[in-house]
Formats: structure tokens, C-alpha cells, sequence
């Protein structure tokens, strides 16, 4: 390489190894080798994966698509039959769906298409971060208006920052990591003043108490995103759909750089899990009881403190050092999210909804941490 090329090449992984990055956390084998535990044995309670969905009937359903697919050509109609369970599902017309490889996906799709050097996006804090991360990639500036104590929104702040520059808005409801769902009427409020386009992040929404669904004919610049990672039991596949007005999805579902950005295998999953939704629907209601056992278990504990849930985790603050409660319960084989300092408190912690025996087990010992 001559070196003018490699000092460009030098300057610009430099630059790129600088950017934010949504950083992966251990395995479950990882953390079975450093501490010495069986894989079996470890409680993986940090992604906020659904694990109440049957994983025999997850596999039946796969055994049934690899044989519908024949996976040597590329999809054909595997997405218009899934745009249209996914209609009949939330009761919208098909050509109001689009969709992606994870809503992950069509959040980097969407600053893609609508973001340009210089622009400016406002989300809030704390939020699902892979947002900020998306716009920076985008040369865009992203604000973000910090949640009131209660963790509302903060309307007056975040319509001060609404100006001519400002072309996105991101609210993640329910929330991560606070798990609270914003109020129907503030959410209104703003998507009528932004001058831009508004995401509202419903990846949750199967836990909660309301979808914004049925307001995208009411607003031109709303698009929904949702998920099958969560309340379908489905995070390995990456699979997930934004909700708009036909004029966006058009644009969201054509103007993508990338053909084929879901498998066949995964479209015709997504399909399987909507024809069999009283398995999700049963999953679903099963968890939202375990999370209430959860969470007045939790705070039973003296020093802990955990907030209410519209999602299938628990945030919860500790009167000891968050670091320490991680990493106790880390060498015991339970995995949870570490975040420490959100808004007033300090010592946050995150976890999944697991299933009884697991939750059992974190509440043991973090009975044993804080006796």
C-alpha cells in the first residue's frame, strides 16, 4: 500500500473506532468459563428476550417453513403474505407495512433516508440508544431532552428544541429502560408540532396499555416500528416492521440500497407465529403476571427499589453500589443490565422478565446481597 493510502487508511479506522456503537455484553459461555459454571446453569436476564414463548413450539414452527422453503432462490412472496397477516393483525391496510431485518434495522433505514449532514434529530434520555448511534453515523446532530423525575415526557424542553433543522423525533414507548409508557395525549402534542418525522418505538407494545397504530392516517409524519423480538419469542431471527401511511411506506420500503433484507426463513416465521398468535397471546399474559409477582417481590427486598412495567423487564434502583450488585450476581451466574446513574438515581439495574425459577433464583440472591 503506498503510504499516502495507508495514512488515509490509518486516520479513518481511527475515526471510525471513536464512533458509539451498541456494544455486546457477554455470553452465557463466556461467563460459564471465567466463573466456572455449567452453560445450562446460567440466568441470562439482560436483553429482555421473551422467554415464556414454548421454544418446542418455536421449533415445530421452523420444522414446518424449512419445509415450505426452499431456501436456494431468493424470497419471492414470503413478505406480501407477512405484510398481510401483519394487516389483519393490527386491522391496517397491507400497504401501510413495511419491513425490516429488526426495527433496529429500519431506525438506521430511516435517518438513512431522511437525514443529512448538519441536521438534527431530538430523542430523550435515558432511551434505547442504537437511535443516537444511527443519527451520528449520519453526520447529524442528535439532542437528547432528559426524562422529568417521574419519567414523563418532558414537553415543554422538547418543543423548544422542535426548529427548522430538527427533521427526526424518536420516542421509544414504552420506554427502555424505564419501562413506563408516555401518556397518549403528550405523544399526540408533539407529533402535531414537529416539523419533521416522528418514530414512535412501540417494540413494546404487547405489554402495554395502548398502540399509537391507529393514528398513522391521522399524521403524515408518524411512523410506528415494531418488533417480533420480544412478545413473539423471535430475537435470534431479526425480524421487525415499521407501521405508516402508504406515501412513507413507499419510500421506507422501495429507497432502501439493500434487495432481500429478510430472509425468506425469517418472513415465513413471522408468518407462522401471527397464524398461531394464541400461542404468543398465552405467553404474553403468562409474563405480565410473573412480572407483577416480580416486581412486589423486588420490592420487598430492603435497599431495593423497582419501578412498575409496561415491557417484559423491571428496571430497579439499589441503595448499594450497582457495580458491586452486578458483579455478585454476575459470579453467580445471573446475568442482568448494568446502567448505574439515571436521572436522580444512581444505581440502576436492569432484568428481564425471566420465567419463575429463574426470577426465583435472582431474588435469592439478591436477598443474600443485601441481608
Amino acid at each position: 500500500m503506498k503510504a499516502e493510502c495507508k495514512k488515509w487508511l490509518e486516520k479513518k479506522l481511527e475515526e471510525l473506532q471513536a464512533r458509539e456503537s451498541y456494544s455486546l455484553e457477554k455470553t452465557n459461555e463466556s461467563i460459564a468459563k471465567q466463573y466456572k459454571i455449567a452453560p445450562a446453569k446460567i440466568v441470562k436476564l439482560n436483553y429482555n428476550e421473551n422467554l415464556f414463548m414454548p421454544k418446542e413450539k418455536l421449533a415445530s414452527l421452523m420444522r414446518e417453513v424449512a419445509e415450505e422453503c426452499d431456501l436456494r432462490i431468493y424470497p419471492q412472496e414470503e413478505e406480501s403474505k407477512l405484510k398481510e397477516k401483519i394487516s389483519d393483525y393490527l386491522k391496517i391496510p397491507k400497504d401501510y407495512v413495511v419491513v425490516g431485518n429488526g426495527s433496529d434495522e429500519l431506525i438506521d433505514r430511516i435517518g438513512r433516508l431522511f437525514l443529512e449532514k448538519g441536521d438534527k434529530a431530538i430523542s430523550v434520555t435515558p432511551t434505547f440508544p442504537v437511535f443516537r448511534y444511527c443519527i451520528k453515523h449520519q453526520d447529524a446532530e442528535c439532542i437528547a431532552v432528559p426524562l422529568l423525575k417521574n419519567f414523563g415526557l418532558d414537553v415543554t424542553q422538547l418543543l423548544h428544541n422542535f426548529t427548522s433543522e430538527t427533521k427526526l423525533l424518536y420516542l421509544c414507548s414504552p420506554n427502555n429502560p424505564t419501562a413506563n409508557q408516555f401518556t397518549m395525549n403528550e405523544v399526540e402534542n408533539l407529533i402535531e408540532e414537529f416539523p419533521g418525522i416522528v418514530i414512535v418505538d412501540e417494540a413494546y407494545a404487547e405489554y402495554a396499555d395502548y398502540s399509537m397504530v391507529s393514528h398513522v392516517d391521522k399524521y403524515e409524519n408518524l411512523i410506528i416500528l415494531r418488533t417480533f423480538s420480544k412478545a413473539f419469542g423471535l430475537a435470534g431471527l431479526r425480524l421487525g416492521y415499521a407501521v405508516t401511511n402508504a406515501t412513507l411506506a413507499k419510500v421506507l420500503a422501495e429507497k432502501t440500497p439493500l434487495p432481500f433484507p429478510v430472509s425468506t426463513f425469517t418472513l415465513s416465521m413471522g408468518r407462522k407465529l401471527l397464524e398461531n398468535f394464541a400461542v404468543v397471546e398465552k405467553a404474553v399474559k403468562e409474563l405480565k403476571v410473573e412480572r407483577g409477582t416480580l416486581i412486589k417481590k423486588l420490592n420487598e427486598i430492603s435497599g431495593i427499589g423497582a419501578f412498575d412495567s409496561k415491557t417484559n423487564f423491571v428496571l430497579f434502583n439499589t441503595d448499594k453500589s450497582y457495580e458491586d450488585v452486578y458483579q455478585n450476581l454476575l459470579r453467580q451466574g445471573i446475568l442482568v443490565k448494568k446502567f448505574g446513574k439515571i436521572l436522580h438515581l444512581d444505581n440502576c439495574l436492569r432484568t428481564t422478565v425471566g420465567l419463575p425459577k429463574m426470577n426465583a433464583k435472582l431474588l435469592e440472591a439478591l436477598k443474600e446481597i443485601f441481608r
